[in-house]
């Protein structure tokens, strides 16, 4: 993105959709209250400009780099996505939460659909926040568990395991769920393509639920496909 000083609140984010989480973290309005510089918002909230212009400008900005899953340790992976899948959806899911809620109450009676993917993001944020509790109190500690019991039987060192499989079962079933619920937002919305008319909020929305739902099929996919089977398997190993 080009400079954005002295740019308006409203053109930056019309230009680059994802830097309205920006302003939204920092209590701008990007929306009805976006026809002012930068520059002018910071001072008169009292914002550093220039922490502000940083955030802004590496929007975007994501280094490439693939990982191989596959050959993580099933303990260090359990962490990676705690820290980094589960942290991205906590900070994610109240932003996108109220930019549904704005939008259903503003464009709700001319684009009904939106008061679908409200309800339907609403019904995504209590049961991610429900399953992610299992995973973390209950599901993770079980497979660092075997993970120590595995490199304790090459030690000669046995501790107990607990059984995995059936909360693994539970926690696919969820992911089933919740999937489903988000490819049916992407339905409604068009495969998250605003109307041509969409305000910023609006297209924030759809920029904001295409976002997780891609986050959301990763984190997935890596519970689903390595760390559970791993866990499975491991398990098996050690009996």
């Amino acid at each position: 993105m080009e400079s954005i000083d002295n740019k308006t609140v409203a053109e930056i984010v019309t230009t680059n959709i994802k830097t309205a989480d920006v302003f939204k973290r920092n209590g701008i309005d990007f929306c009805c209250g976006g026809h002012v510089s930068v520059q002018e918002i910071c001072s008169k909230k009292g914002i550093d400009y220039s922490r502000l212009k940083e955030e802004i400008l590496n929007v975007g900005k994501t280094r490439s780099i693939t990982h191989d899953y596959n050959s993580w340790e099933i303990d260090f992976l359990t962490d990676y996505i705690v820290n980094t899948h589960h942290k991205y959806v906590i900070g994610a899911m109240p932003i996108i939460a109220e930019y549904a809620e704005k939008v259903a109450a503003v464009h709700g009676h001319h684009y009904s659909e939106i008061i679908e993917i409200k309800n339907l993001f609403q019904q995504i944020c209590l049961e991610l926040d429900s399953h992610m509790q299992k995973e973390e109190q209950l599901v993770f500690p079980i497979i660092k568990e075997i993970a120590k019991e595995k490199n304790d039987r090459i030690t000669g060192f046995i501790s107990s395991s607990r059984k995995i499989k059936d909360p693994i079962h539970m926690m696919e079933t969820e992911h089933t769920h919740v999937g489903d619920l988000i490819k049916r937002i992407g339905e409604l919305s068009n495969n998250f393509n605003p109307p041509n008319d969409a305000c910023n909020t609006f297209r924030a929305l759809y920029a904001g639920l295409e976002e997780f739902q891609n986050d959301l099929f990763q984190h997935i996919h890596l519970e689903n496909n390595i760390l559970f089977p791993k866990a499975i398997k491991f398990e098996q190993e050690l009996h």
